[in-house]
């Protein structure tokens, strides 16, 4: 072999040498892009964006069609793996002839592994909004260029896929945002980087929209009302004694609500008669209450939570007595009782003790009474209850015995032993429950 000859196998070597390392190299790029811009905290990218970063705008773009983006990384990843390999192939074919295929598979198979797969997507895991940021303008220009390709490669999976009976829509969002949020709070908590309050505050926030008036209000039947025709002294007297800033009030009739009265309306009217007339006890006697009643403020029982603390907001209200279809009194819900479903019980210094706590057993039971809602049994055990065909313990277990138990009789579903401790007429008051 002449010298000419020698020179040219050699450049022909060192060529495909560096063609393979340079195709290695974008194999690595695109590995890590996926990566990185898969696991890239949207969230975060958008903050960027936000501030003027270019980079993360871009970014943010290109993950608005995985579908897409994916694609094209996959094309472009397959073409230069392909490439690498068959260089290689040749190029251990003129070095060690024929019977060089099988080294040539192996050495490739080890580079990519090592170079083009773990690293690049290891470091992609590790520092995903930066390294989605550095890639963003490289890839979105092989989507770009790529797009006719892929766009015909995506049709082609979509008929073969309907042959086999399965419909793809790439606009569907197969998690809705919130589903996500709350599952990635669920999942923090597990890992103990969230604290179980904060995990009650975050998903009470978000379950707002999925929750109605009728569960969280407070039953008719526990609601403190003042007869409008009573006398003046009675109805202050009352006013006075109750724990309430604000009291129905109803002619007749409990279910004949006529207004609503506030206890600074009514103690600011009181100083008006006091101060204003000689005689205030004679005045006192023709005062009518309904003169510092407001009109009542009425709820469909079906509301959504969140969509009611919009409508206190603006209406700048703090109280809404609750009704059904029918237009019958089912309940009444305040600001603050929308507020506890997000930050727990609050209390204050006029509030008067009621039942409901979780009282625990030595065996891993507890007590709890039949009032308390299994909303609230969950927060408290953390447990995982269902709620969808009942409010309150007492009604869940009515729910699934078909029936009103007697005291002492012992039921076990969903997991649990439930067992009725109390019971006055209809009601079950008190009953102790056991995870089994």
């Amino acid at each position: 072999m002449d010298t000419a000859s020698e020179a040219s196998s050699l450049l022909a070597i060192a060529g495909t040498g560096v063609a393979i390392v340079v195709l290695l190299v974008f194999s690595a790029i695109f590995s890590g892009s996926e990566t990185a811009l898969t696991t890239a905290s949207r969230g975060k990218l958008h903050g960027m964006a936000e501030k003027g970063d270019q980079a993360a705008s871009t970014a943010l773009r290109l993950t608005d069609d995985k579908e897409r983006l994916i694609g094209a990384i996959l094309l472009g990843n397959n073409l230069v793996n392909i490439l690498a390999t068959s260089l290689a192939t040749t190029l251990f074919t003129m070095l060690l002839g024929s019977g060089a295929v099988a080294i040539a598979t192996l050495v490739m198979t080890a580079l990519v592994l090592v170079f083009s797969e773990v690293l690049p997507k290891t470091y992609a895991i590790t520092n995903s909004e930066a390294m989605a940021r550095k890639v963003s303008p490289l890839i979105r220009t092989v989507v770009v260029l790529l797009a006719p390709i892929v766009s015909a490669v995506q049709i082609l999976v979509r008929l073969i896929l309907r042959i086999f009976g399965v419909e793809t829509d790439p606009k569907v969002n197969f998690l809705a945002a919130q589903e996500e949020i709350a599952e990635a709070i669920a999942l923090h908590h597990s890992e103990g980087t969230v604290e179980k309050a904060e995990r009650d505050r975050l998903l009470g926030a978000l379950d707002l929209g999925q929750r109605a008036v009728e569960e969280v209000m407070l039953h008719r039947r526990d609601i403190e009302m003042i007869d409008a025709d009573e006398p003046p002294s009675e109805i202050i007297e009352r006013a006075l004694r109750s724990p309430h800033t604000r009291l129905p009030l109803y002619r007749d009739d409990a279910e004949n609500i006529v207004g609503v009265i506030h206890a600074k309306d009514l103690f600011r009217a009181l100083h008006q008669i006091v101060h204003e007339n000689e005689r205030p006890s004679e005045a006192l006697a023709d005062f009518d209450i309904m003169a510092v009643a407001v009109e009542p403020y009425f709820v469909p029982e079906t509301t959504a939570l969140d969509e009611q603390l919009r409508e206190f907001l603006r209406r700048r209200a703090h109280f809404a007595l609750v009704v059904d279809e029918y237009g019958a009194l089912q309940g009444l819900i305040t600001l603050e009782d929308i507020l506890e479903e997000i930050v727990g019980e609050i209390a204050d210094e006029h509030d008067m003790e009621t039942p409901g706590g979780v009282e625990p057993g030595d065996d891993g039971s507890v007590e709890v009474e039949g009032m308390m809602t299994i909303r609230d049994l969950n927060r408290a055990c953390d447990w995982s209850l269902p709620d969808e065909e009942a409010n309150t313990v007492a009604g869940l277990v009515i729910h699934e015995a078909q029936a009103i138990p007697n005291a002492g009789q012992v039921f076990s579903f969903h997991g649990f032993r439930f067992e009725v401790l109390e019971r006055q007429n209809n009601r079950l008051t008190k009953l102790r429950i056991r995870k089994l």
